[in-house]
């Protein structure tokens, strides 16, 4: 499954499913839930054949950017639900582009892209009811410059890894890994910071079945050229 957005303030927002990896898709589809105006980035747990959860962002009161929330479909997607909100509204700033993993434990832990006042970073939220109620749990991006997205894995070992990119100098792509479920996370990895300008990031990061990790990104040399998909592969 794919979901993608027309407007990131207020949506609307369409979904494909494909049933052969990828090969052939079917859609599009309109991603209705309630009467919420949905800005949508494709983050999602699969709990059963037909059960899913889907994290996306909505619309505020003010009809601006961002508030993340949890539906679920138990009908294979001919349905969505609303089940919860991650966090607050803020009032000068959003909360976007949920990241979400199922942890050992069972518990879901989501990474958010958060913007407030002058500030930007990345917060950790972690549900303990399987989607009904979310707590703010850590703080893995500190700073992230203009603001970029993260995703998240749980490795082979039980380990966290979180990836983001900073949109500061130096520019370029990090990496941190949490033992205890991304209530503290270890130093901050740096796996590029030759970036040419803060035009970059949004990763996505698989692990290899060696046991490496690859992080895809956008990525430039230089602000004023072009941009291209760049992969970086380490050890964990």
């Amino acid at each position: 499954m794919t979901v993608r957005m027309t407007d990131v303030d207020m949506g609307p927002s369409r979904f494909y499913t494909s049933f052969d990896r990828g090969h052939n898709w079917q859609g599009p589809y309109r991603l209705t839930i309630d009467d919420l105006g949905i800005a949508a980035r494709t983050d999602y747990v699969v709990n059963g054949p037909q059960d899913c959860f889907l994290f996306l962002t909505a619309g505020k009161t003010n009809k601006q950017e961002g508030r993340p929330f949890c539906a679920r479909t138990t009908d294979g997607g001919k349905s969505w639900k609303f089940v919860s909100w991650i966090m607050p509204e803020i009032e000068k700033g959003f909360s976007i582009m949920p990241a979400t993993v199922r942890l050992p434990n069972g518990n879901l832990l989501t990474a958010l892209r958060v913007h407030d006042g002058d500030k930007r970073w990345v917060d950790c939220y972690v549900s303990e009811d399987n989607g009904l109620t979310w707590k703010f749990l850590s703080k893995p991006g500190v700073d992230t410059g203009s603001g970029n997205p993260a995703d998240m894995i749980v490795l082979k070992d039980g380990r966290v890894c979180i990836t983001y990119g900073v949109r500061k100098a130096p520019f370029g792509m990090r990496a941190r890994l949490s033992s205890d479920n991304g209530v503290t996370w270890g130093d901050e990895i740096i796996l590029r910071n030759d970036g040419g300008g803060g035009d970059l990031g949004y990763p996505q990061t698989v692990q290899r079945p060696d046991g490496k990790v690859v992080t895809i990104y956008y990525f430039n040399d230089h602000q004023d050229q072009e941009r291209y998909i760049a992969a970086t592969i380490w050890q964990p």
